[in-house]
């Protein structure tokens, strides 16, 4: 009988399990579980996204369309960015995909290949370096430095992981799991330096919403950059408007990739769904004050988790200055995953282990506080007595 998994491609044999999910299927039918180990918050999407997606399936809009998506959804997407990041870079830039990983595999899959190499900080979200190797390329990992009063960027340190197999530097701000966001003058540096060495950007923004205090948005490289700048936007509509099982995305690319990423969308996926994108339009259209109320309830969230945690000395954390996750260590808990299986087991809490992020992570647990004010305060309760035992 042949070894059929020997048989394979070793980049495929050599995909990494999620370290998320091996936590998840450990305590998944507990009945008092407080599910806060994935990145999603817990409203259903609203009304008039769906409705949008229903009167589209009511016309019959169940056909092939538009491989970089539909009309609407590009020009709605222009108008998004004109709005936020006063870009009017016009809808040619646009390209609707099945998912922001679905982005970020596009972006991969048009700059780095077989022996070649990205750099990326780290901690961080594991489906990105899982990507570049399934491509067969390097995923180069370069720690974020950790201290109570914030994680930090070393630029300097960033740039000295570049070889000349680099292509590519991958930047995800505001950052999943640690909260660390860039500042306009390190997004600046950044992209002065890729452009003096040739290098592409691939800039992660799906919690650039996500911004504690009342700010609009985080800073974003459409803030320095010129429109023949080397870089690639990777977004999605499943945070900004609770739509994860939708699996929308998008991508935003100088309009002369237009058809090379056209193809790569059609030997992928042949585009998204018309219905979900009727129902992206809505989002994007009606959808502020949805997102607004997000927003504040993350803030109320964060609030909740951070009296909690901030009640034991035994904890070490530090602040997120964006998106919805608190990244946290436990004094005496070097092992997070056996820490995580232990937390849910004994709590009811399910938290994320700090190793599925790769380097730096080790040692922290990572906590969704997108959530309902009712469950982070129950989840707050059990964890401040698992803590004093």
């Amino acid at each position: 009988m042949p070894d059929v998994i020997a048989a394979l491609r070793p980049e495929a044999r050599s995909a990494p399990e999620s370290g998320i999910v091996e936590v998840v299927n450990f305590a998944r039918e507990r009945e008092d579980l407080i599910p806060l180990w994935v990145g999603e918050g817990d409203i259903p999407t609203p009304g008039f996204i769906r409705r949008a997606a229903e009167e589209s399936l009511a016309r019959g809009e169940t056909f092939y369309t538009y491989q970089r998506g539909i009309p609407a959804l590009r020009e709605a997407l222009a108008g998004y960015h004109l709005r936020h990041f006063g870009r009017d870079w016009g809808s040619e830039r646009f390209f609707v995909t099945g998912s922001g990983m679905q982005a970020i595999q596009i972006a991969v899959q048009a700059v780095a290949g077989a022996g070649d190499e990205v750099v990326y900080p780290s901690p961080a979200w594991p489906n990105f370096p899982a990507a570049i190797g399934v491509m067969g390329a390097r995923a180069v990992a370069v720690p974020l430095g950790f201290s109570p009063e914030g994680w930090t960027l070393d630029v300097q340190r960033l740039f000295d992981a570049v070889t000349p197999r680099t292509r590519a530097i991958y930047l995800n701000s505001p950052s999943n799991p640690t909260g660390w966001m860039a500042d306009r003058e390190t997004l600046a540096a950044i992209l002065n330096e890729a452009r003096r060495r040739g290098l592409w950007i691939i800039s992660d923004e799906v919690y650039s919403r996500f911004v504690p205090g009342g700010k609009a948005r985080a800073p974003s490289f459409l803030d320095v950059s010129e429109p023949d700048d080397l870089i690639l936007y990777v977004n999605t509509f499943s945070k900004n408007w609770a739509m994860t099982g939708w699996r929308v995305g998008w991508l935003a690319a100088p309009p002369a990739m237009g058809q090379v990423v056209e193809n790569l969308i059609q030997y992928s996926t042949s585009g998204v769904a018309e219905f979900m994108q009727r129902a992206a339009v809505a989002a994007l259209g009606e959808g502020e004050d949805f997102v607004t109320e997000q927003v504040r309830r993350a803030d109320e969230g964060l609030a909740v988790i951070r009296e909690a945690l901030g009640g034991s000395n035994r904890v070490r954390f530090a602040q997120p200055q964006g998106a919805f996750y608190v990244f946290f260590g436990i004094d005496g808990h070097a092992d997070c995953r056996e820490t995580a299986k232990r937390i849910v087991a004994e709590t009811g809490v399910g938290l994320a282990p700090g190793s599925a992020f790769g380097e730096g992570g080790e040692g922290f647990l990572r906590l969704c506080f997108a959530r309902s004010r009712h469950d982070l305060e129950r989840a707050s309760q059990r964890l401040s007595a698992w803590l004093a035992r």
